[in-house]
């Protein structure tokens, strides 16, 4: 089970992020300050660490480098502009998010960075009902097994299309960018360029085609897809 350090000083914002997360799977531990964050971090080893910037004692800002050596940091912050940005991923942040976000979204950026920094890829927990199994609509998806059915019928993908779809049946009616696909599906920095994910969601079509499903799969365009 992942283990991630929450450092956020707002006491309402640092509970609601962790009932989050541990409805997901994740275990958390929860500082609220930065001295208090760094004294944890010593204490104990984490998988990810949620940094909030603006903190009593010492800074998000000054913690950065620090964390980033060993594991994957995602700032938060109410600093929106470009320049704050780039100082705190220049200092080795691995993500940054603005403040208000979205909790769907920060779940998804955190399985992007424990994929990419730590080759980890997050299942949810066991559950009676859940049995580890994904549905939506005809299909279902088994993490356990790596299979795809359609109808019960089985659908052959390849390592990354399965886990694009994961991402996707995880999420539905959720928009993903190209980046962020790509990241969890590969756990490598995304290249802008690259064609890669355009060819990957246009096999999966053609392989729903027979089932008439593959119109599930929508693109939205200039930013990405989406199941409808």
């Amino acid at each position: 089970m992942p283990k991630i350090l929450i450092i956020e000083d707002d006491a309402d914002n640092n509970q609601m992020i962790r009932e989050y997360l541990e409805k997901h799977g994740y275990l958390c531990t929860q500082a609220y300050s930065g001295s208090e964050g760094k004294l944890l971090f010593s204490m104990e080893s984490y998988d990810l660490i949620l940094l909030d910037l603006i903190l009593p004692g010492i800074t998000g800002e000054e913690l950065v480098s620090l964390f980033s050596e060993k594991v994957p940091v995602i700032a938060l912050s109410a600093k929106s502009k470009l320049d704050n940005k780039v100082e705190v991923l220049s200092a080795g942040a691995d993500d940054y998010i603005c403040k208000p976000f979205d909790l769907p979204e920060l779940l998804v950026r955190i399985q992007v960075q424990l994929h990419r920094r730590n080759k980890i890829t997050f299942y949810p927990p066991f559950s009676d009902n859940m049995q580890n199994i994904y549905s939506y609509r005809t299909w279902t998806l088994n993490p356990n097994t790596q299979e795809m059915t359609v109808n019960g019928e089985q659908i052959e993908l390849t390592r990354h299309e399965f886990l694009i779809m994961e991402l996707l049946i995880q999420n539905p009616k959720r928009v993903f960018t190209k980046q962020m696909i790509y990241e969890y599906a590969w756990g490598e920095e995304y290249l802008a360029e690259d064609k890669t994910i355009n060819v990957h969601i246009s096999n999966i079509r053609s392989k729903l085609k027979k089932s008439k499903t593959d119109t599930y799969i929508q693109t939205v365009w200039g930013i990405g897809f989406k199941l409808l």
